[in-house]
């Protein structure tokens, strides 16, 4: 062998050694994982937010985009680091049994009342137990999610408020995502309750449109845990507490209230408020 051909398989020994160097770092780059809410994915929030995390922090966000009663149970068996959800009482619940470190508020949005354009059941406005009432007496669809996501317990909570234990012959829980209930409501004709984020990025909308907005009942906030290391001692809860100070930061916050479809704002941060 030349010293000139010993010198180049050095180099690519070397070139070689490099690159999988460079492979074991970036599989062992720092990540946690988030059981989250559907609409915060499905609303093209995360794909938005996270990448600015990772470039202030280095940390990876891995994703399960769940309902929200899915979400805190995945928190429950310690199946996540963190959690982003929205039913305060079930967070504060889940706070309150250990689970979780700390809830902390984020942002907000609102629920929506969507249905056919023609709106046959008469709901337009703002009042949504006026809506679902009219809705049930006129056996008119409805597709529920039937999930125990945060947006199925809004919704229970005004059927409730609607006093109505019989919902109709028209009443269907799909057991799905936002997404899905709001494609099958669009193929059906049939009213659904969406949070306006998922609504606002949904394309599928056929003859569906906004019916009724606007009523303080329709709030909708968003809050975010660590999962308790003293349940888990697994769970990365530095890096997942990083996730945390990070989304409640001036930086995070403007990250939140910078993310917009057509100009339109989808969250608005609160977590300082």
């Amino acid at each position: 062998m030349t010293r000139r051909t010993h010198l180049v398989s050095l180099a690519g020994l070397l070139a070689v050694a490099l690159t999988l160097g460079s492979s074991v770092a970036q599989a062992q780059a720092p990540s946690i994982v988030m059981a989250s809410t559907t609409s915060t994915e499905q609303s093209g929030l995360f794909s938005h937010l996270l990448p600015a995390f990772k470039q202030a922090t280095g940390v990876d966000v891995k994703v399960v985009a769940l309902g929200t009663g899915q979400a805190l149970d995945t928190g429950r068996r310690g199946d996540a680091d963190v959690l982003f959800v929205h039913d305060q009482v079930a967070e504060e619940k889940f706070v309150a049994e250990g689970f979780g470190v700390k809830r902390l508020p984020v942002m907000y949005n609102d629920f929506v009342l969507v249905g056919p354009a023609n709106d046959p059941v008469k709901t337009r406005g703002k009042d949504i137990v006026s809506a679902l009432q009219k809705v049930a007496n006129a056996q008119a669809g409805f597709v529920s999610r039937g999930d125990k996501s945060g947006t199925h317990a809004a919704e229970l909570r005004f059927w409730k408020q609607a006093g109505l234990d019989n919902k109709g012959s028209g009443y269907k829980e799909c057991g799905c995502g936002m997404g899905p209930a709001l494609n099958i409501a669009s193929s059906t004709g049939a009213y659904a309750l969406t949070d306006r984020g998922t609504w606002l990025n949904f394309k599928n909308r056929q003859d569906l449109q906004i019916l009724v907005e606007g009523d303080k009942s329709l709030f909708n906030q968003y809050g975010v845990m660590v999962v308790n290391p003293a349940k888990h001692p697994h769970v990365k809860a530095d890096l997942a507490q990083k996730f945390v100070d990070w989304v409640v930061s001036p930086a995070g916050q403007a990250s939140i209230n910078g993310y917009k479809i057509g100009g339109e704002q989808l969250f608005f941060a609160n977590a300082n408020k």
